[in-house]
């Protein structure tokens, strides 16, 4: 009881207990769970190895800590894409004589952590310890959360936004220079910074130090083109580079269409004009009445045992539409979330969450849009407001996280694309 006690109380404790559980989880689903499992044909067995944590960009990433950057203006997929700091601070923790793999999981885990600090020391300051336990809980349990542990930039990021935020929200503009500007050298997402500090300096009618430091969050991207301009004469190669990966911008309504019509008529019949078979839509709609019934007699059934009922359906549902439901559920209504708890959370890092959003979804594609958006801090202060409140709700939503991280982990072990 007093340990229970202690962590809860305790915001450093708290926040390291949620990354160690929340790790240990992808720890074993990753060493121990997948290789014993039968590999699909699409991917990669799983092995007992510091390997299993590096796969699709952190390749990448290994080519520009071991031949340095590279850039052809051919349309093609080139390492000038992918932002200098991560990078750099592998390579710097490589010196120390660690492989590149062993490097860039200790990099990404450990600003994982220092995120979760920050990103608890700042909600508490603004709403109390139970907002600050669910928001941190919510960050670290959130099944993509498997992106700040492998090799990803998602730990290092999260840090540098959210420490930068909280500097913003504290005045301190020397801080959100320099954590803003880390911030636009590791991910390009980073540059919604920017606006967010320019009209919260604006709307708040901040002194002048507010705009200057918003400006000097773009210094790392700066930088980046500088270096870009004297290396490979194109100081927006990192821009040009991106026709590799996609051939137009914008709203990807095709592929939101497409998603939305796998949810509705079933992932093996998303492609035809008629349906094939009537099981899954048929499945669906039993589920929605469920649903139906259970809001319209909870009076009569009772508290609980509507709870545990939207519990059921929920995962009936998962287990139905798969991975496609939970990243609509949270690109849109994560959208909305953030609209509805505006009042709540500070007005920078809610700009800074529809910046966020207007550059992930305009980038003419859905592929890993689910990833970004968890890269948005605002969403897990929004959504740790929400089960502060309803906190019954909220030990479902981690025991589904949970389940969903381990499912996840397995997945990227076996070098299948997740997001």
């Amino acid at each position: 009881m007093n340990l229970k006690k202690n962590i809860t109380s305790n915001g450093f404790l708290f926040a390291v207990v949620m990354w160690l559980s929340s790790r240990i989880v992808i720890i074993i689903a990753m060493l121990l769970i997948a290789p014993s499992l039968p590999v699909p044909s699409d991917a990669s067995a799983a092995t007992f190895s510091w390997d299993v944590f590096s796969a699709w960009d952190s390749e990448w990433y290994r080519k520009i800590v071991t031949y340095g950057y590279e850039y052809i203006n051919d349309g093609k997929q080139h390492s000038i894409a992918f932002f200098p700091l991560f990078p750099l601070l592998i390579r710097a923790i490589m010196s120390f004589g660690l492989s590149f793999e062993m490097a860039g999981t200790l990099l990404n885990n450990l600003a994982f952590l220092a995120a979760l600090i920050v990103l608890y020391v700042w909600v508490e300051e603004r709403n109390g310890k139970s907002a600050a336990r669910w928001t941190t809980a919510v960050l670290a349990w959130c099944p993509y959360s498997i992106y700040s542990t492998v090799i990803y930039t998602e730990g290092l990021f999260l840090l540098c936004s959210t420490a930068a935020l909280r500097a913003f929200d504290k005045q301190q503009y020397t801080w959100v220079a320099f954590w803003g500007a880390l911030s636009t050298a590791t991910r390009s997402p980073g540059l919604a910074l920017i606006p967010a500090f320019l009209f919260a300096s604006w709307q708040q009618r901040r002194g002048i130090k507010a705009y200057i430091a918003s400006l000097a969050v773009g210094l790392g991207v700066f930088l980046y083109s500088l270096y870009c301009q004297i290396q490979f004469g194109d100081a927006l190669a990192f821009v040009h580079v991106q026709k590799g990966w996609r051939t137009s911008a914008g709203f990807a309504w095709q592929g939101w269409l497409m998603m939305l019509r796998k949810i509705t008529l079933g992932n093996a019949y998303w492609q035809f004009t008629n349906i094939q078979d009537l099981w899954y839509p048929l499945l669906l709609m039993m589920i929605i009445v469920s649903g139906f019934l259970l809001w319209r007699f909870r009076q009569q059934l009772g508290y609980i045992k509507v709870r545990y009922g939207f519990y059921l359906l929920w995962f009936f549902m998962w287990f139905l539409a798969e991975d496609e439901l939970v990243r609509f559920v949270l690109i849109f209504g994560g959208l909305l979330l953030l609209w509805f708890s505006r009042a709540k959370i500070p007005l920078a890092a809610v700009v800074y969450g529809f910046f966020s959003y207007a550059l992930i979804l305009n980038t003419g594609l859905t592929a890993s849009v689910e990833r970004y958006a968890y890269g948005i801090v605002s969403l897990s202060f929004a959504f740790g407001l929400l089960l502060a409140r309803y906190p019954r709700w909220g030990y479902a939503v981690i025991i589904f996280f949970a389940i969903f991280l381990a499912n996840l982990s397995v997945q990227f072990a076996q070098n299948q694309w997740i997001a």
